[in-house]
Order: structure tokens, then sequence, then C-alpha cells
């Protein structure tokens, strides 16, 4: 009876607290993986024409497995090779969207949302060609002696639906409770739960990007809810959705014709709560063809007083996976059952024939 009532009140907590305690946004350790839930003006910024991106965090596994989500995103280039050096050499636009669930306390409180986001980037400077200085790149007898490094500039904005709601076939109440037990099949007299309303809330982001044959540079910051939307049970305006702001960077630089290095960071703010995650890792070109890239990564990152965080990844031309498990570090470890996180991504690129047109880039 004990575990119902704790779930009761974690519930209810969930649902009806105030615009600083109520839900944050599902985050990811691979976070670099799911690049439209980090930045809109993320979208299609990407080494091919189109990509279509699957994540799936299972957290804290256990007797009643408390939370999942899961992601489904595509995004794309548009207008490209319809007007004459418009997209890839000036001016890139891109479109995309994401469906994204969550569920917490085994499936009791579930919630959903879809967002579109439009991009665009533009060629701020095009930078003076230089001698490499005798540095050996991959291929780079194919390709040019001499760099022309670009500082590019994009901007994205996108708008998210979303919904939350309550299971009761997986809760009791007090109600139901007929003095030796909870049944079910009585009225729970919860029915104020089920009023929480399905919200529209705006997004934005910039980003700058900087790269030549050898390095790649990302930085960009984001926003989130940025109308506050409503998002409680209680008819209340000052219930709302808090914004999530972001900052983010990656940097990759080639270190041989064979290893690429890889290091990426993230910030987020929400509702008074905020955290970091850096880390790094490195490439290896499995095979010598320059027209089939085939890479394997390995990586470790951190998750500010949360997790240690080891990652392996493959790319095998278009298909790129990620497995990463997260080495609980907070308290927790305390708990007297191990709590367990693991997240698996995957990411299909299309329209360039199994080649990656520029660094292996996580945004990318």
């Amino acid at each position: 009876m004990m575990k119902r009532l704790k779930i009761i009140i974690v519930a209810l907590a969930f649902l009806t607290g105030s615009g600083s305690v109520l839900a944050q946004d599902p985050s990811f350790s691979q976070f670099f993986s799911s690049p439209l839930n980090v930045n809109p003006a993320l979208t299609a910024q990407i080494n091919s024409k189109w990509r279509a991106i699957s994540n799936y965090r299972n957290q804290w596994i256990g007797p009643n497995n408390p939370y999942t989500i899961g992601t489904l995103s595509f995004d794309s280039k548009i207008f490209q090779n319809t007007i004459d050096n418009y997209v890839d050499e000036i001016t890139r636009i891109g479109v995309g969207g994401m469906l994204l669930y969550d569920q917490t306390l085994a499936g009791a409180v579930k919630s959903t949302y879809a967002s579109f986001n439009i991009s665009g980037n533009v060629l701020l400077k095009q930078g003076n060609r230089n001698e490499l200085n005798g540095f050996k790149i991959r291929h780079i007898s194919k390709i040019k002696m001499d760099l022309a490094a670009e500082q590019r500039l994009g901007a994205g904005i996108g708008v998210s639906y979303g919904n939350r709601w309550l299971d009761y076939s997986r809760l009791t109440f007090e109600n139901q409770f007929d003095g030796t037990g909870f049944n079910a099949s009585l009225p729970s007299g919860e029915s104020g739960l089920s009023n929480m309303k399905p919200f529209l809330s705006v997004n934005a982001g910039l980003l700058y990007s900087y790269s030549n044959d050898l390095v790649n540079l990302d930085v960009g910051v984001s926003a989130y809810h940025i109308n506050k939307p409503r998002q409680t049970v209680l008819d209340n305006d000052k219930e709302f959705l808090a914004p999530r702001y972001v900052a983010h960077t990656n940097y990759e630089r080639s270190l041989s014709d064979q290893v690429v290095l890889n290091t990426n960071g993230i910030y987020q703010y929400q509702s008074g709560a905020s955290y970091f995650s850096i880390g790094g890792g490195v490439g290896y070109y499995v095979t010598d063809d320059e027209n089939f890239t085939q890479m394997a990564n390995i990586g470790l990152w951190y998750w500010s007083n949360n997790a240690i965080i080891p990652y392996i990844g493959y790319t095998y031309g278009n298909l790129q996976l990620g497995l990463s498990y997260d080495l609980t570090i907070s308290k927790l470890t305390q708990a007297p059952q191990r709590m367990h996180t693991f997240e698996l991504s995957l990411i299909l690129r299309g329209g360039n024939d199994g080649r990656l047109s520029g660094l292996p880039a996580p945004w990318k």
C-alpha cells in the first residue's frame, strides 16, 4: 500500500507542481546525437542532403522502470540544386521535424511532443587559401594542397506541440481504498487530473560555424518555450512551462589521415535547475576507401553531478550507431538497488552515396 501511495504523491506533484517545479524537458546523455532537441538552428546543418535520427533512453532501470524517452526526427536541405550557388555555397535553408515521447512512473504519466523547425544559414566570410606546411590529412593529395576556411551564421525557429496525461489504470487513489485494499474499479474522485490541456510553444536559436579541411567548430545558443505556455491542471495563470535555455559547442580536428578528434559540451538551464555535460572521443577510419566512410568511435563524457558516460559508435556509410551507459556518481549510488541507464542512437543520412562531405561532426 505504501508503494502505491508514493506513486500517487509523486504523480500529483509532477502534474500540479508550480512553474518552477513542473516537469523539465527530457535530456539525453548523447545530446550530440539529438540536434533538433538542442537548437533549431542545427536543423539541416549536415554533411549530406537529409538525415533521420532515432534516440532511445531507458533511465534508472529497475522494478518500476521509471523513465523512458524516445525520439524520431527528420531534417533536410531544401532548394538544393535548383538555383545556382544558392545552397551550400552562399545560403542554406532547411526544414525538419521531431516526435518525442517520454513516460515516467512505469508509464503512469506520459508525454508526447511534436515540433517543426525551419533554419537558414549564410556565408559570412570565405578565408584565404593557406598552405598546410606538409601536414597530411586523409586523401589530401586528391583534394587540394591548401585550405579555404569559411565562417557561417545560422538561425532557426520552431514550434512545438505537447501533451501530458495520466493513465488511471496504472494508479490507485484514496477514494478507491475499500478498507482492506485498493479497488481500481471504484471511482478515483480525481477527475481534475484530466484537465491538463495541450500546449504550443515557440523555440529559436543561433549558430556560428568555422570550418576548413582540417577543423570544424560550431557554437550555438537556443531557447525553448519562449512564450511560456500554460501547463497545469489548476486554473492559475501563473502555472506555466518554464523556458529552457541552451548553450553548446563542438570542435573536430583531423589528427592524421586516419584519426579524428571530437570534443563537445552543452549547458542547459530550466526552471531553476541547470547542468552541463562535456567530453570527447576519437574516431578511426577503418578502411582507406575515400568513397565509403567506415569509422569506429570511442569517447567519454561527464554529466555534472550525475554520471560518467562512456560511448562507443560505428559509422558504416550513411548509417551511424551509438551506444552509451551512464555510470551514476550522484547520491543514487546509495540506493539499495543499483540504477542502470543506457542510450541508443541511430542516424541515417542520405543523398551523399555513403561518403560524408566534411569532417565527421556529431551535429552534421
